[in-house]
């Protein structure tokens, strides 16, 4: 019998790591050496592990290069319609393994560490994430670049170059702690400053009117500095870029008027500047009305719309010499995309630059604004949505709140003149909302203002035109529009699951990494023996591996052949990790009544980060941790049921844990999550889910089959109905025991010796005032989890329920979501073509 493969012998052999070409990998080795010399400075002679991370990483950023100038060059020559996506937030978490996958430079890379005595997976892991988002809306926009790159797209992302991302989470002592995630401060490998595009940005100030125009005067100015980083297409020779503003202080700031004395002061106070860009807001779907945050919304607004002008005036490569005056074809060669509300100040900017400085009438400008911009929301909790105080807007941009009136003006005008004497209806669809303090409401801001509106999955697009929106789809239907959100295949299967990418490309080819549709092609394997045998060993390699992950970092042994269920999310109420919190108890609570039965056994793990401001979520953090305090320390439980809390959740964390998982929770209260793309990322690496018909739920049931999922709860229709006739939650508690029993041991302090009454306020919110109904979804939920555990017993069956799912993740694609976007918003075509290689030639 052979000896088994080593590790990197195995790797060698997967052949979407791309091919390991002798000269191909001489050559590295070669430009690896020569970054390594010169990084390593006179007065350090031994190289560290991060010398090494960063001499690979200029390495394989040397074959971006030449394609990236290429790629900008054929833009210039081509002139095509430019897609700007405007986001406060991507999430992108690490660059250089995704940019060997998409430039299939991986096996060589490996190679050549390999020969040059290195590890290639313990380099990678120097790279810090760049985590400048918070969860779903962040991560969706870092997928979608990569998509529009991999379509061939004149594409920009653009948005802010945080300081500090999103905090890394530490638990100590059950509770969750935040700190400062300083990611640049070993320098950033990816990014190149771009001082010559550098952009003033005006803020406060008064705004005088002269017969020949207005004027925004007495202004205080931030500079935008920006840096751009390299977004590779999947193997097509495209290099996009991503560019993030950075705020400085001018060198005139706070000197010209500074009092004796003051000039240390003066130079101390470029801080209150620069710290525009200093930190990421963390809140995930809550709104947090802070001059800071506004500061950041018409910061990047105002840098991006300057780049968006220049770049529509002039068009040839390399000449900055004007050639476009007339704005009338903005539309033909510009769209805008807002990623939710946060970058709706576009609106009102553009009309500024537009009216104020080009000198277009009003409504030749609306008009250009309009088919410029267009919307894309995601959420409907109230919570979430932004309404700015009016003075703050009057203090800080006096110049849009005027604009914003008379967009307001002409807006009613026209509710009025097509529901004439509805006085309430023009109350519901103002732009300001009245009362004791005006305010700007931002998503009423964008739907006027832009030609499409859409929401992330078919559900939650028909809850905007049923509920949040209503009065603007009676009056506008044609721009209301669903986009179902999709996920990147070369990050989220590729890159993250080689193992699964490899099974897959064994029996249908390598072509469905382009084209996710094809793994359609896997059901003819449905019932072939050696298929099935395949996905679950490479699921059960994943889980080994997993383990051990855990095993090292929060020194947890675990049963790997236990099922591994898990809740990767932010950590809210509307995600219900409370309902999985009363199912891991009565789960507990019937093992310890009946240990000699033969239960399934689970490994639970529950992972995000808690807004810090949000009591609620952090208590939830301290039961989940006080939970498994309790159940894995229960010898009469052993290791037929643990509980574990993944600390600091991100991306890189997803990418380890998503291909490990067995069972999905996706359990939000239907009609709560917009769309959700964790569930997308479960699907596709071999997990079955459970989950409420909310979101995408709903229609990855449609594509897998409802029989490959497992569905339970109240549908939109039922939780409407009980919002009507009222939700008693005692009413389930009173007439559910196990309920009760869990409840109680909460109340009663057996998840807390220590303190029991440490969870009263998470007892009282359930039992008092639970807006997403957590007690009415129990019994349906430990019904199908009952389901759960049967199927499991039976792997081969289990096997062919993940195939099924696998087969239906085409749709979860975000090429399909892009190609959409694409054609249906932004009247541009997606090209599969590849462009030449700098190498190439012409």
């Amino acid at each position: 019998m052979s000896k088994p493969l080593s590790d990197h012998e195995r790797k060698k052999q997967i052949s979407v790591r791309g091919l390991a070409g002798v000269e191909n990998v001489t050559d590295l080795k070669t430009n690896f050496n020569r970054h390594l010399h010169f990084t390593l400075v006179k007065d350090r002679n031994v190289a560290t592990k991060r010398d090494y991370y960063f001499a690979l990483a200029n390495t394989v950023r040397d074959h971006l290069v030449g394609r990236w100038i290429r790629t900008q060059q054929h833009y210039y020559e081509k002139d095509p319609k430019r897609v700007y996506y405007i986001s406060l937030e991507f999430y992108m978490g690490r660059t250089l393994q995704n940019t060997m996958v998409n430039l299939a430079l991986e096996n060589a890379c490996d190679e050549a560490t390999y020969q040059l005595g290195l590890d290639m997976e313990e380099l990678e892991d120097m790279e810090e994430d760049a985590g400048l988002g918070n969860g779903g809306l962040g991560r969706l926009a870092a997928c979608f670049l990569d998509s529009m790159a991999s379509l061939g797209m004149a594409a920009y992302g653009y948005g802010i170059r945080y300081e500090f991302g999103i905090f890394n989470q530490k638990i100590v002592s059950g509770w969750q702690v935040e700190e400062a995630d300083d990611w640049l401060r070993y320098g950033n490998p990816w990014e190149k400053a771009r001082p010559e595009y550098m952009r003033p940005v005006h803020f406060y100030g008064r705004v005088e009117h002269h017969p020949d125009g207005v004027k925004w005067v007495d202004t205080q100015v931030v500079l935008a500095l920006p840096f751009d980083t390299p977004i590779p297409g999947y193997r097509n020779n495209i290099v996009n870029t991503m560019r993030l503003w950075s705020a400085k202080a001018p060198c005139e700031f706070n000197l010209k008027d500074f009092n004796v004395g003051g000039y240390i002061q003066a130079v101390l106070d470029r801080n209150l500047a620069e710290n525009i860009s200093r930190v990421l807001y963390p809140n995930d779907n809550f709104f947090e009305g802070k001059e800071l945050r506004l500061k950041q919304e018409y910061f990047v607004v105002a840098a991006t719309l300057q780049d968006i002008v220049r770049r529509f005036k002039v068009s040839k490569f390399g000449s900055r010499e004007i050639v476009r005056t007339d704005f009338t074809t903005l539309p033909d060669k510009v769209a805008i995309q807002l990623n939710d509300t946060h970058p709706a100040m576009a609106i009102p900017e553009l009309m500024r630059v537009l009216v104020d400085e080009e000198k277009v009438p009003w409504e030749k400008a609306w008009d250009i604004c309009v088919h410029t911009c267009a919307y894309t929301n995601h959420t409907v909790l109230p919570e979430a949505l932004e309404r700015w105080p009016i003075d703050l807007f009057q203090n800080l941009l006096p110049r849009h709140l005027e604009i914003i009136y008379e967009i307001n003006k002409r807006h009613l005008e026209r509710v009025a003149a097509k529901y004439p004497g509805d006085v309430d209806r023009l109350r519901r669809m103002s732009l300001i909302e009245e009362g004791p303090n005006k305010r700007v409401n931002m998503a009423h801001l964008c739907i006027v203002g832009s030609h499409a509106i859409n929401g992330v999955a078919r559900i939650h697009s028909d809850i905007l035109k049923a509920g949040l929106f209503k009065d603007f789809y009676e009056m506008d239907p044609h721009k209301f529009q669903n986009k179902t959100n999709g996920i990147t295949p070369r990050r989220w299967l590729v890159m993250c699951n080689p193992g699964l990418a490899e099974v897959i490309a064994e029996r249908i080819g390598e072509d469905f990494v382009r084209d996710l549709d094809q793994l359609k092609g896997l059901l003819k394997f449905i019932n072939d023996d050696a298929f099935i045998r395949d996905v679950a060993n490479v699921k059960q390699e994943n889980k080994l591996k997993f383990a051990v992950h855990l095993q090292e970092h929060y020194k947890v042994a675990i049963n790997p052949n236990s099922m591994f269920d898990l809740q990767v999310k932010r950590i809210h109420e509307y995600k219900r990790q409370l309902l999985n919190c009363l199912h891991i108890i009565t789960y507990y609570n019937r093992i310890k009544k009946e240990p000699n039965k033969n239960w399934t056994p689970r490994t639970i793990m529950i992972g995000g980060k808690a807004a810090p401001g949000y009591h609620t979520a952090k208590m939830i953090i301290r039961l989940i941790t006080a939970i498994g305090d309790i159940v894995n320390h229960d010898p009469i439980v052993g290791d037929r049921l643990k509980v574990i809390f993944l600390e600091n959740y991100r991306v890189t964390l997803a990418e380890k844990a998503i291909p490990a998982a067995d069972l999905s929770e996706q359990i939000s209260t239907a009609g709560t999550e917009a769309s959700g793309t964790g569930n997308m990322k479960f699907m596709l690496n071999g997990a079955l889910t459970i989950g409420t018909m909310d979101g995408a739920n709903v229609e990855m049931a449609e594509e897998a089959g409802e029989e490959n999922l497992f569905i339970f709860g109240m549908r939109v229709e039922e939780v409407d109905a009980m919002d009507a006739k009222g939700y008693h939650a005692s009413e389930y508690y009173n007439r559910i025991p196990e309920l009760k029993q869990a409840i109680d041991q909460i109340a009663g302090g057996f998840f807390s010796p220590k303190q029991h009454d440490l969870f009263k306020d998470i007892v009282n919110m359930l039992m008092h005032h639970d807006r997403f109904k957590v007690f009415a979804d129990y019994e349906d939920y430990i019904k199908c989890q009952e389901k759960v555990n049967a199927l499991y017993k039976n792997p081969k069956e289990w096997t062919k329920k993940v195939i099924h799912n696998i087969a239906g993740c085409g749709k979860f694609s975000s090429d399909r979501t892009i190609a959409q976007y694409a054609r249906e918003i932004w009247g541009v075509e997606p090209s599969w073509e590849k462009i030449p290689a700098p190498d190439e030639g012409r």
